[in-house]
């Protein structure tokens, strides 16, 4: 089997055409580098120098495994720089998870707020379901997922980062549209289209029901958030979404919203990831990116501003 240290010294040694020049490249004796290349010659059955002079020539055989030896200090070499450079974020991957609607509402300006501070990160963004997330968590597909926490897992890691509303969206001729307040019995009488099983807004809904000991009339259930908001639009349903996802359309009247008496829904925004591994430098970087949005005291707005700021903008045009 090749020693790589040996090897390392005749291309140290080959470079220099001297023995005295290897041995002060690489910290060790004259001595100590003629008996190395001795082993290597002999465990090659190889001559590998000629002399002339005070000057070392590789023979031909030498020559030869030269350019080889060569090649593999040179991706050495590129691979000290690799490592530097992912030591420094200057290079990586970063494996993202979110729910569909997070994807297209706010996960554009955190991804743009890292990228802003490491550009050189690639950024993969996975998309499905809360429930679904979770689990890509835990299957080692994702390192770091910004979801509504939908249940607890002994494996996972729920850091609190926000607070989403869930508000009811109705057309808006809809008859309990505007309205002051309506109740939970008067919803279960409506078709509503149900995001899907594993969301936070589908386990919120449900809940909602439960707690009066009803069901909602599931008209269907999707997981585009797009296509619940145009059949509300349409009068052919009435739906629960968080009202970041919703608030174009409320402000241009497209949608109206009521409040559902006696309650406040939130979804609590978690960024989760596993307990016992490891995460990756552009990981750790993302999750302390997040930790710094945290409201630190229960005054502080700063997640709300920056939302809020963040989504003025997009309502304008001006996210592209």
């Amino acid at each position: 089997m090749l020693n790589l240290n040996q090897l390392r010294v005749f291309y140290e040694a080959a470079r220099s055409g001297s023995f005295t020049s290897a041995a002060g490249k690489l910290f060790i004796t004259q001595p100590a580098v003629t008996a190395q290349i001795k082993i290597f010659e002999d465990q090659c059955n190889l001559k590998l120098f000629k002399r002339k002079g005070r000057r070392l020539y590789p023979t031909d055989e030498g020559a030869t495994l030269y350019e080889y030896a060569k090649k593999i200090f040179e991706y050495e070499r590129e691979i000290e720089d690799v490592i530097e450079e992912m030591r420094k974020l200057k290079r990586g991957i970063l494996r993202l998870g979110t729910s569909k609607a997070y994807a297209r509402y706010f996960m554009p300006f955190l991804i743009s707020s890292f990228r802003e501070a490491y550009p050189h990160i690639k950024v993969y963004l996975d998309e499905g379901s809360s429930f679904d997330i979770i689990r890509s968590l835990v299957d080692l597909k994702n390192e770091v997922a910004v979801i509504a926490k939908v249940e607890d897992d002994p494996n996972v890691t729920f850091l609190p980062f926000k607070r989403d509303r869930l508000v009811l969206i109705l057309a808006p001729d809809h008859r309990m549209a505007h309205r002051k307040a309506v109740t939970v019995e008067e919803l279960s009488d409506e078709q509503i289209i149900m995001k899907e099983v594993g969301s936070g807004t589908r386990k919120l809904v449900n809940k909602l029901f439960s707690e009066r000991g009803l069901s909602p009339n599931a008209l269907m259930e999707t997981s585009n958030t797009e296509f619940i908001k145009q059949l509300v639009q349409r009068g052919e349903g009435i739906s629960f979404l968080v009202r970041e996802a919703v608030a174009t359309e409320l402000k241009e009247k497209k949608l109206a919203t009521a409040p559902v008496e006696g309650e406040d829904l939130f979804l609590d925004v978690s960024i989760a990831y596993l307990k016992n591994q490891h995460l990756s430098h552009p990981a750790r970087a993302f999750v302390d990116t997040l930790k710094k949005m945290v409201p630190r005291e229960p005054k502080d707005q700063r997640i709300k501003k920056v939302f809020g700021e963040y989504l003025a903008k997009w309502q304008e045009g001006n996210l592209r």
